[in-house]
Protein backbone atom coordinates (compact mmCIF):
# COMPACT_ATOMS: atom_id res chain seq x y z
CA UNK A 1 0.00 0.00 0.00
CA UNK A 2 2.88 2.38 0.65
CA UNK A 3 4.15 1.95 -2.91
CA UNK A 4 0.68 2.37 -4.44
CA UNK A 5 -0.15 5.48 -2.41
CA UNK A 6 3.04 7.24 -3.56
CA UNK A 7 3.12 5.72 -7.03
CA UNK A 8 1.33 8.36 -9.12
CA UNK A 9 3.02 11.26 -7.41
CA UNK A 10 6.38 9.48 -7.67
CA UNK A 11 6.03 9.05 -11.42
CA UNK A 12 5.36 12.76 -11.99
CA UNK A 13 8.21 13.83 -9.73
CA UNK A 14 10.79 11.57 -11.31
CA UNK A 15 9.84 12.61 -14.83
CA UNK A 16 11.12 16.15 -14.24
CA UNK A 17 13.72 15.61 -11.57
CA UNK A 18 16.72 14.38 -13.50
CA UNK A 19 18.40 17.80 -13.27
CA UNK A 20 17.86 17.95 -9.52
CA UNK A 21 19.21 14.45 -9.06
CA UNK A 22 22.25 15.24 -11.16
CA UNK A 23 22.93 18.33 -9.09
CA UNK A 24 22.24 16.99 -5.62
CA UNK A 25 22.21 13.21 -6.04
CA UNK A 26 20.00 12.98 -2.99
CA UNK A 27 16.54 12.14 -1.69
CA UNK A 28 14.63 15.11 -3.20
CA UNK A 29 12.52 13.05 -5.62
CA UNK A 30 12.60 9.45 -4.48
CA UNK A 31 11.15 8.74 -1.04
CA UNK A 32 12.96 5.68 0.24
CA UNK A 33 10.76 5.43 3.31
CA UNK A 34 7.65 4.85 1.17
CA UNK A 35 9.36 1.80 -0.38
CA UNK A 36 11.07 0.61 2.77
CA UNK A 37 8.95 -2.53 3.14
CA UNK A 38 9.66 -3.49 -0.47
CA UNK A 39 13.45 -3.36 -0.26
CA UNK A 40 15.80 -5.97 1.15
CA UNK A 41 18.12 -4.95 3.93
CA UNK A 42 21.10 -4.32 1.62
CA UNK A 43 21.38 -0.96 -0.21
CA UNK A 44 23.55 -2.47 -2.91
CA UNK A 45 20.58 -4.35 -4.32
CA UNK A 46 19.71 -1.17 -6.21
CA UNK A 47 22.91 0.87 -5.74
CA UNK A 48 25.61 -1.43 -7.11
CA UNK A 49 28.13 1.28 -7.98
CA UNK A 50 29.58 1.72 -4.47
CA UNK A 51 31.04 -1.79 -4.60
CA UNK A 52 31.47 -2.27 -8.37
CA UNK A 53 33.41 0.42 -10.24
CA UNK A 54 32.00 -0.83 -13.56
CA UNK A 55 28.43 -0.01 -12.50
CA UNK A 56 26.72 3.30 -11.82
CA UNK A 57 25.63 4.31 -8.33
CA UNK A 58 22.12 5.00 -9.63
CA UNK A 59 19.46 2.28 -9.73
CA UNK A 60 18.86 0.55 -13.05
CA UNK A 61 15.52 1.61 -14.64
CA UNK A 62 14.89 -2.08 -15.35
CA UNK A 63 14.73 -2.72 -11.59
CA UNK A 64 12.11 0.02 -11.22
CA UNK A 65 10.08 -1.43 -14.09
CA UNK A 66 9.75 -4.70 -12.21
CA UNK A 67 6.92 -3.11 -10.27
CA UNK A 68 6.19 -0.02 -12.33
CA UNK A 69 5.14 -1.99 -15.41
CA UNK A 70 1.90 -0.10 -16.04
CA UNK A 71 -0.21 -2.91 -14.56
CA UNK A 72 0.96 -3.48 -11.00
CA UNK A 73 2.13 0.11 -10.61
CA UNK A 74 2.08 3.09 -12.96
CA UNK A 75 5.09 3.47 -15.22
CA UNK A 76 7.78 6.01 -14.25
CA UNK A 77 10.09 7.99 -16.53
CA UNK A 78 13.27 7.32 -14.58
CA UNK A 79 16.47 8.20 -16.45
CA UNK A 80 19.65 7.93 -14.38
CA UNK A 81 21.90 11.03 -14.50
CA UNK A 82 24.93 10.69 -16.75
CA UNK A 83 27.02 13.34 -14.99
CA UNK A 84 28.13 13.08 -11.39
CA UNK A 85 27.53 16.12 -9.19
CA UNK A 86 30.29 18.74 -9.13
CA UNK A 87 32.39 18.27 -6.02
CA UNK A 88 35.88 18.66 -4.58
CA UNK A 89 35.66 15.50 -2.47
CA UNK A 90 38.37 12.90 -2.77
CA UNK A 91 35.91 10.18 -1.65
CA UNK A 92 35.54 7.04 -3.81
CA UNK A 93 32.97 4.50 -2.71
CA UNK A 94 34.91 1.47 -3.93
CA UNK A 95 38.14 2.52 -2.19
CA UNK A 96 36.31 3.28 1.01
CA UNK A 97 34.54 -0.08 0.90
CA UNK A 98 37.85 -1.94 0.51
CA UNK A 99 39.55 -0.06 3.32
CA UNK A 100 36.71 -0.34 5.81
CA UNK A 101 36.02 -3.99 4.84
CA UNK A 102 32.42 -4.18 6.11
CA UNK A 103 33.24 -2.34 9.34
CA UNK A 104 31.46 0.72 7.96
CA UNK A 105 28.32 0.04 5.97
CA UNK A 106 26.09 2.31 3.93
CA UNK A 107 23.84 3.03 6.88
CA UNK A 108 26.74 4.51 8.88
CA UNK A 109 26.79 7.53 6.58
CA UNK A 110 23.33 7.61 4.99
CA UNK A 111 20.89 6.59 7.73
CA UNK A 112 20.07 8.36 10.98
CA UNK A 113 19.65 5.86 13.80
CA UNK A 114 16.96 7.95 15.48
CA UNK A 115 14.85 8.41 12.33
CA UNK A 116 12.13 6.20 10.78
CA UNK A 117 13.16 3.15 8.86
CA UNK A 118 14.04 3.82 5.26
CA UNK A 119 14.81 7.53 5.62
CA UNK A 120 18.19 8.20 4.01
CA UNK A 121 20.26 11.33 3.49
CA UNK A 122 23.50 12.47 1.96
CA UNK A 123 26.57 12.12 4.08
CA UNK A 124 27.99 15.37 5.47
CA UNK A 125 31.39 16.63 6.60
CA UNK A 126 30.61 16.08 10.28
CA UNK A 127 30.17 12.35 9.70
CA UNK A 128 33.46 12.07 7.80
CA UNK A 129 35.35 13.96 10.51
CA UNK A 130 33.78 11.88 13.29
CA UNK A 131 35.69 8.86 11.96
CA UNK A 132 38.88 10.43 10.65
CA UNK A 133 39.42 12.93 13.49
CA UNK A 134 37.19 11.90 16.40
CA UNK A 135 35.88 14.55 18.80
CA UNK A 136 36.68 17.44 16.40
CA UNK A 137 34.39 19.76 14.49
CA UNK A 138 34.83 20.08 10.73
CA UNK A 139 36.48 23.49 10.68
CA UNK A 140 38.55 22.81 13.80
CA UNK A 141 40.52 20.05 12.09
CA UNK A 142 44.19 20.88 11.49
CA UNK A 143 44.84 22.36 8.07
CA UNK A 144 47.13 19.48 7.12
CA UNK A 145 44.07 17.18 7.16
CA UNK A 146 42.18 19.04 4.41
CA UNK A 147 43.81 17.02 1.64
CA UNK A 148 42.59 13.79 3.26
CA UNK A 149 39.07 14.39 1.99
CA UNK A 150 39.44 17.16 -0.59
CA UNK A 151 41.18 17.41 -3.95
CA UNK A 152 42.94 20.64 -5.01
CA UNK A 153 40.73 23.42 -6.29
CA UNK A 154 42.24 23.21 -9.79
CA UNK A 155 41.22 19.54 -9.98
CA UNK A 156 37.62 20.33 -9.02
CA UNK A 157 37.19 22.25 -12.26
CA UNK A 158 33.40 21.93 -12.41
CA UNK A 159 32.77 23.94 -9.27
CA UNK A 160 31.37 27.37 -10.03
CA UNK A 161 32.91 30.58 -8.72
CA UNK A 162 29.88 30.94 -6.45
CA UNK A 163 30.48 27.50 -4.94
CA UNK A 164 34.16 28.32 -4.43
CA UNK A 165 33.28 31.65 -2.82
CA UNK A 166 31.04 29.78 -0.39
CA UNK A 167 33.84 27.58 0.98
CA UNK A 168 33.90 27.91 4.78
CA UNK A 169 36.96 29.48 6.38
CA UNK A 170 38.99 27.23 8.73
CA UNK A 171 39.26 28.49 12.29
CA UNK A 172 43.06 28.52 11.99
CA UNK A 173 42.80 31.37 9.50
CA UNK A 174 41.32 33.61 12.17
CA UNK A 175 44.21 33.24 14.60
CA UNK A 176 46.01 36.59 15.16
CA UNK A 177 49.09 36.86 12.98
CA UNK A 178 47.98 34.18 10.50
CA UNK A 179 47.17 36.50 7.59
CA UNK A 180 50.44 38.26 6.80
CA UNK A 181 53.24 36.44 8.61
CA UNK A 182 51.88 33.15 9.91
CA UNK A 183 50.34 31.64 6.80
CA UNK A 184 53.78 30.87 5.39
CA UNK A 185 54.45 28.63 8.38
CA UNK A 186 51.65 26.30 7.28
CA UNK A 187 54.21 24.44 5.17
CA UNK A 188 55.72 23.17 8.41
CA UNK A 189 52.32 22.61 10.00
CA UNK A 190 51.21 20.65 6.95
CA UNK A 191 54.19 18.35 7.23
CA UNK A 192 55.99 19.86 4.24
CA UNK A 193 59.70 20.00 5.03
CA UNK A 194 60.87 21.01 1.56
CA UNK A 195 60.14 24.37 -0.02
CA UNK A 196 59.68 22.67 -3.38
CA UNK A 197 56.67 20.66 -2.21
CA UNK A 198 53.24 22.12 -2.98
CA UNK A 199 51.16 22.87 0.07
CA UNK A 200 48.40 20.43 -0.79
CA UNK A 201 46.20 21.41 2.11
CA UNK A 202 46.20 25.07 1.03
CA UNK A 203 45.50 23.98 -2.55
CA UNK A 204 42.04 22.83 -1.44
CA UNK A 205 40.83 26.44 -1.63
CA UNK A 206 43.76 28.36 -3.12
CA UNK A 207 45.75 28.38 -6.33
CA UNK A 208 48.80 30.14 -7.72
CA UNK A 209 46.70 33.13 -8.77
CA UNK A 210 45.77 33.82 -5.15
CA UNK A 211 49.41 33.82 -4.05
CA UNK A 212 50.46 36.08 -6.92
CA UNK A 213 47.88 38.58 -5.71
CA UNK A 214 50.31 39.59 -2.94
CA UNK A 215 53.66 37.89 -3.54
CA UNK A 216 55.94 39.98 -5.73
CA UNK A 217 58.48 37.15 -5.58
CA UNK A 218 56.00 34.46 -6.64
CA UNK A 219 58.10 33.35 -9.67
CA UNK A 220 61.03 32.64 -7.33
CA UNK A 221 59.06 30.73 -4.67
CA UNK A 222 59.04 27.02 -5.55
CA UNK A 223 56.02 26.25 -3.34
CA UNK A 224 53.92 28.82 -5.21
CA UNK A 225 55.10 27.67 -8.61
CA UNK A 226 54.18 24.10 -7.67
CA UNK A 227 50.54 25.14 -7.30
CA UNK A 228 48.27 25.05 -10.33
CA UNK A 229 46.80 28.24 -11.74
CA UNK A 230 43.09 28.81 -11.22
CA UNK A 231 41.47 32.27 -11.41
CA UNK A 232 38.54 31.07 -9.28
CA UNK A 233 40.83 31.28 -6.25
CA UNK A 234 40.71 35.08 -6.51
CA UNK A 235 37.18 35.06 -5.08
CA UNK A 236 38.83 34.63 -1.67
CA UNK A 237 39.64 38.23 -0.90
CA UNK A 238 42.63 39.34 1.15
CA UNK A 239 43.44 42.82 2.41
CA UNK A 240 47.12 43.67 2.11
CA UNK A 241 48.39 45.45 5.23
CA UNK A 242 51.86 46.46 6.36
CA UNK A 243 53.50 44.38 9.12
CA UNK A 244 53.42 45.75 12.64
CA UNK A 245 57.16 46.45 12.51
CA UNK A 246 56.55 48.97 9.73
CA UNK A 247 54.56 51.12 12.16
CA UNK A 248 57.55 51.82 14.41
CA UNK A 249 58.47 55.50 14.63
CA UNK A 250 62.05 54.88 13.53
CA UNK A 251 61.27 52.36 10.79
CA UNK A 252 61.70 54.82 7.92
CA UNK A 253 65.18 55.81 9.02
CA UNK A 254 66.30 52.41 10.30
CA UNK A 255 64.97 49.87 7.81
CA UNK A 256 68.01 50.01 5.56
CA UNK A 257 70.12 47.80 7.83
CA UNK A 258 67.42 45.13 7.99
CA UNK A 259 66.79 45.37 4.25
CA UNK A 260 70.47 44.86 3.43
CA UNK A 261 70.66 41.94 5.88
CA UNK A 262 67.57 40.09 4.59
CA UNK A 263 66.67 41.54 1.19
CA UNK A 264 64.76 38.41 0.16
CA UNK A 265 62.26 39.00 2.95
CA UNK A 266 61.55 42.52 1.68
CA UNK A 267 61.27 41.19 -1.87
CA UNK A 268 58.20 39.20 -0.85
CA UNK A 269 56.03 42.32 -0.80
CA UNK A 270 58.13 45.00 -2.48
CA UNK A 271 59.13 45.54 -6.10
CA UNK A 272 61.97 47.86 -7.05
CA UNK A 273 59.71 50.93 -7.45
CA UNK A 274 59.01 50.64 -3.72
CA UNK A 275 62.66 51.53 -3.12
CA UNK A 276 63.21 53.99 -5.94
CA UNK A 277 60.20 56.01 -4.82
CA UNK A 278 62.52 57.37 -2.12
CA UNK A 279 66.08 56.20 -2.81
CA UNK A 280 68.19 57.78 -5.53
CA UNK A 281 71.27 56.41 -7.25
CA UNK A 282 73.62 54.98 -6.21
CA UNK A 283 71.06 52.64 -4.72
CA UNK A 284 71.49 50.60 -1.53
CA UNK A 285 72.55 46.96 -1.93
CA UNK A 286 69.06 45.67 -1.16
CA UNK A 287 67.54 47.40 -4.19
CA UNK A 288 69.34 44.98 -6.53
CA UNK A 289 67.45 42.09 -4.91
CA UNK A 290 64.08 43.65 -5.73
CA UNK A 291 62.32 42.47 -8.85
CA UNK A 292 61.14 44.81 -11.55
CA UNK A 293 57.37 44.95 -12.20
CA UNK A 294 56.16 42.22 -14.56
CA UNK A 295 52.82 40.70 -15.62
CA UNK A 296 53.47 37.54 -13.57
CA UNK A 297 54.20 39.49 -10.38
CA UNK A 298 52.05 41.37 -7.94
CA UNK A 299 52.30 45.15 -7.91
CA UNK A 300 53.37 44.91 -4.30
CA UNK A 301 53.42 47.60 -1.68
CA UNK A 302 53.00 51.08 -3.11
CA UNK A 303 55.28 53.46 -1.23
CA UNK A 304 54.74 57.21 -1.04
CA UNK A 305 57.68 59.46 -0.34
CA UNK A 306 57.44 61.42 2.89
CA UNK A 307 60.14 63.32 4.79
CA UNK A 308 61.55 61.65 7.94
CA UNK A 309 60.28 62.89 11.28
CA UNK A 310 63.63 64.65 11.79
CA UNK A 311 62.96 67.01 8.86
CA UNK A 312 61.04 69.61 10.81
CA UNK A 313 60.84 73.34 10.00
CA UNK A 314 63.82 73.94 12.27
CA UNK A 315 65.81 71.27 10.43
CA UNK A 316 65.12 72.96 7.11
CA UNK A 317 66.76 76.16 8.27
CA UNK A 318 69.77 74.52 9.88
CA UNK A 319 70.46 71.39 7.88
CA UNK A 320 73.59 72.76 6.24
CA UNK A 321 75.98 71.62 8.97
CA UNK A 322 74.61 68.07 8.99
CA UNK A 323 74.57 67.90 5.18
CA UNK A 324 78.23 68.95 5.11
CA UNK A 325 79.24 66.45 7.81
CA UNK A 326 77.32 63.44 6.43
CA UNK A 327 76.56 64.05 2.74
CA UNK A 328 76.11 60.32 2.07
CA UNK A 329 73.16 60.24 4.44
CA UNK A 330 71.44 62.97 2.43
CA UNK A 331 72.33 61.25 -0.83
CA UNK A 332 70.16 58.28 0.14
CA UNK A 333 67.03 60.23 -0.75
CA UNK A 334 68.22 63.43 -2.39
CA UNK A 335 69.85 64.15 -5.73
CA UNK A 336 71.90 67.30 -6.26
CA UNK A 337 68.99 68.77 -8.15
CA UNK A 338 67.02 68.81 -4.89
CA UNK A 339 69.72 70.98 -3.36
CA UNK A 340 70.08 73.26 -6.36
CA UNK A 341 66.36 73.98 -6.39
CA UNK A 342 67.00 76.21 -3.36
CA UNK A 343 70.71 76.93 -3.41
CA UNK A 344 71.27 77.82 -7.06
CA UNK A 345 72.35 81.50 -7.38
CA UNK A 346 69.71 83.94 -8.51
CA UNK A 347 70.31 84.88 -12.17
CA UNK A 348 69.42 88.48 -11.30
CA UNK A 349 72.26 88.60 -8.83
CA UNK A 350 72.87 87.28 -5.34
CA UNK A 351 72.35 83.82 -3.97
CA UNK A 352 69.23 81.72 -3.64
CA UNK A 353 67.60 80.92 -0.32
CA UNK A 354 70.87 80.06 1.31
CA UNK A 355 74.51 79.40 0.60
CA UNK A 356 75.29 75.98 -0.81
CA UNK A 357 78.91 75.92 0.34
CA UNK A 358 80.10 76.02 3.97
CA UNK A 359 81.69 79.20 5.27
CA UNK A 360 85.31 78.11 4.72
CA UNK A 361 84.72 76.60 1.29
CA UNK A 362 86.33 79.49 -0.64
CA UNK A 363 89.74 78.72 0.83
CA UNK A 364 89.64 75.05 -0.12
CA UNK A 365 87.51 75.05 -3.25
CA UNK A 366 90.44 74.55 -5.69
CA UNK A 367 90.95 70.99 -4.47
CA UNK A 368 87.21 70.26 -4.61
CA UNK A 369 86.97 71.72 -8.11
CA UNK A 370 90.03 69.84 -9.37
CA UNK A 371 88.81 66.55 -7.88
CA UNK A 372 85.33 67.20 -9.30
CA UNK A 373 83.65 66.61 -5.94
CA UNK A 374 80.93 68.80 -7.37
CA UNK A 375 80.30 70.26 -10.78
CA UNK A 376 80.71 74.02 -10.57
CA UNK A 377 78.87 74.52 -13.83
CA UNK A 378 75.62 73.29 -12.28
CA UNK A 379 75.31 76.63 -10.56
CA UNK A 380 78.01 78.88 -11.95
CA UNK A 381 78.87 80.23 -15.35
CA UNK A 382 82.50 79.15 -15.34
CA UNK A 383 83.67 81.70 -17.88
CA UNK A 384 82.09 84.65 -16.12
CA UNK A 385 81.78 83.71 -12.46
CA UNK A 386 84.98 81.71 -11.95
CA UNK A 387 87.26 83.38 -14.50
CA UNK A 388 86.38 86.94 -13.48
CA UNK A 389 87.12 86.22 -9.82
CA UNK A 390 90.43 84.53 -10.61
CA UNK A 391 91.53 87.30 -12.95
CA UNK A 392 90.78 89.94 -10.34
CA UNK A 393 92.88 87.97 -7.86
CA UNK A 394 95.76 87.69 -10.31
CA UNK A 395 95.10 84.03 -10.96
CA UNK A 396 94.16 84.34 -14.61
CA UNK A 397 94.75 81.67 -17.17
CA UNK A 398 97.09 83.90 -19.13
CA UNK A 399 99.93 83.17 -16.71
CA UNK A 400 101.38 80.19 -18.56
CA UNK A 401 104.95 80.13 -17.36
CA UNK A 402 104.65 80.21 -13.62
CA UNK A 403 103.26 82.18 -10.73
CA UNK A 404 99.83 81.91 -9.15
CA UNK A 405 97.23 80.11 -11.27
CA UNK A 406 94.12 77.96 -10.92
CA UNK A 407 96.30 74.92 -10.67
CA UNK A 408 98.14 75.65 -7.40
CA UNK A 409 96.34 72.74 -5.79
CA UNK A 410 98.54 70.29 -7.66
CA UNK A 411 102.30 70.64 -7.53
CA UNK A 412 104.08 70.90 -10.90
CA UNK A 413 100.74 70.85 -12.71
CA UNK A 414 102.28 72.76 -15.60
CA UNK A 415 104.71 69.92 -16.32
CA UNK A 416 101.99 67.28 -16.65
CA UNK A 417 99.07 69.36 -17.82
CA UNK A 418 98.96 67.62 -21.21
CA UNK A 419 97.14 64.57 -19.87
CA UNK A 420 94.54 66.74 -18.13
CA UNK A 421 94.02 68.73 -21.33
CA UNK A 422 93.49 65.60 -23.41
CA UNK A 423 90.99 64.22 -20.87
CA UNK A 424 88.97 67.41 -20.40
CA UNK A 425 89.83 70.08 -22.92
CA UNK A 426 86.49 71.81 -22.30
CA UNK A 427 87.69 72.66 -18.78
CA UNK A 428 90.79 74.35 -20.18
CA UNK A 429 88.88 76.60 -22.57
CA UNK A 430 86.91 78.04 -19.64
CA UNK A 431 89.98 80.22 -18.98
CA UNK A 432 92.45 79.69 -21.80
CA UNK A 433 92.37 80.89 -25.36
CA UNK A 434 94.11 79.16 -28.24
CA UNK A 435 97.00 81.58 -28.11
CA UNK A 436 97.88 80.34 -24.60
CA UNK A 437 98.53 76.90 -26.07
CA UNK A 438 100.28 77.92 -29.27
CA UNK A 439 102.79 79.96 -27.30
CA UNK A 440 104.52 76.70 -26.50
CA UNK A 441 103.07 74.16 -28.89
CA UNK A 442 103.09 75.95 -32.25
CA UNK A 443 105.41 74.52 -34.91
CA UNK A 444 105.57 77.97 -36.54
CA UNK A 445 106.80 80.80 -34.32
CA UNK A 446 106.38 78.85 -31.09
CA UNK A 447 108.56 76.78 -28.83
CA UNK A 448 107.71 73.63 -30.81
CA UNK A 449 106.64 71.46 -27.84
CA UNK A 450 104.63 68.61 -29.28
CA UNK A 451 101.10 68.40 -27.78
CA UNK A 452 100.60 64.90 -29.15
CA UNK A 453 100.50 62.01 -26.77
CA UNK A 454 101.65 58.42 -27.30
CA UNK A 455 100.29 56.51 -30.30
CA UNK A 456 99.11 59.72 -31.92
CA UNK A 457 97.89 59.15 -35.49
CA UNK A 458 98.42 62.54 -37.11
CA UNK A 459 97.72 61.34 -40.63
CA UNK A 460 94.27 60.10 -39.72
CA UNK A 461 93.37 63.35 -37.95
CA UNK A 462 94.73 65.42 -40.84
CA UNK A 463 92.37 63.63 -43.22
CA UNK A 464 89.43 64.14 -40.90
CA UNK A 465 89.95 67.80 -39.94
CA UNK A 466 92.98 69.63 -41.33
CA UNK A 467 91.79 72.93 -39.82
CA UNK A 468 92.79 71.63 -36.39
CA UNK A 469 96.36 71.05 -37.59
CA UNK A 470 96.64 74.54 -39.11
CA UNK A 471 96.42 76.12 -35.61
CA UNK A 472 99.98 75.00 -34.89
CA UNK A 473 101.45 73.94 -38.23
CA UNK A 474 100.11 76.66 -40.50
CA UNK A 475 99.53 75.52 -44.07
CA UNK A 476 102.63 73.32 -44.03
CA UNK A 477 100.94 70.36 -42.43
CA UNK A 478 103.24 67.33 -42.22
CA UNK A 479 102.06 64.31 -44.16
CA UNK A 480 103.60 61.85 -41.73
CA UNK A 481 103.40 61.61 -38.00
CA UNK A 482 105.81 64.07 -36.34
Amino acid sequence: MIGRVGGAALGIALAGAVGALAQFGGNATFRHEEHANLFPLSCITCHVGPVDSTRTVWPDPVSCATCHDGEVEPRVAWVPPTVTPASNLRFVHQTHARVTADSVGCAACHVTNTGPRGVVHRSDAAQCVSCHVPNAAHLEVADRECATCHVPLAVASRLTRERVAGFPTPLSHGVPGFGLQGHGDQRTAAGMEQDTAPITSCATCHAQDFCRNCHVNAPEVAAIQALASDPRSLVHGFTFAAPASHQDADFATGHRREANRLPARCATCHARPSCTACHVAPFPTAVAAMAMPAPDRAVGAVVSREPPITHTAVFREGHGAEATATPRACATCHARQDCLACHRPNPAGGAGRGDYHPTTFLARHPAAAYARQTTCADCHNVQQFCASCHQQAGLGGGNTTGGATYHDGKAAFFVGHGQAARQSLESCVSCHAERDCTTCHAAVGGRRFSPHGPNFDGERLRRRNPEMCIACHGRAIPTVNP
